[in-house]
């Protein structure tokens, strides 16, 4: 289960990363869709991993972090923001 474990949180912590850096480089706005996407499947997969190797203050930080990036996409939502691209 270790590797599955170690596989699903390197997935979701390459999703964080690439969000992250893709918004640093101008490429993608805090904004936008995509950019909260990735951080709510990156978040969602990093706490999955760390309730399977029962690291609880991981498991907080990315349920956390995931939940923020939930209520931003359902915020946008109900806003009816429309993005150029």
């Amino acid at each position: 289960m270790t590797t599955g474990a170690t596989l699903i949180g390197a997935a979701g912590v390459t999703l964080l990363l690439i969000a992250f850096l893709l918004n640093l480089l101008k490429l993608q706005r805090a904004d936008s869709y995509p950019y909260m996407a990735l951080n709510l499947v990156g978040a969602a997969l990093a706490c999955w991993s760390s309730v399977l190797i029962r690291f609880v203050p991981f498991v907080v930080l990315e349920g956390v972090w995931g939940a923020v990036a939930a209520v931003a996409i359902m915020r946008k939502l109900a806003r009816g923001t429309v993005e150029a691209r």
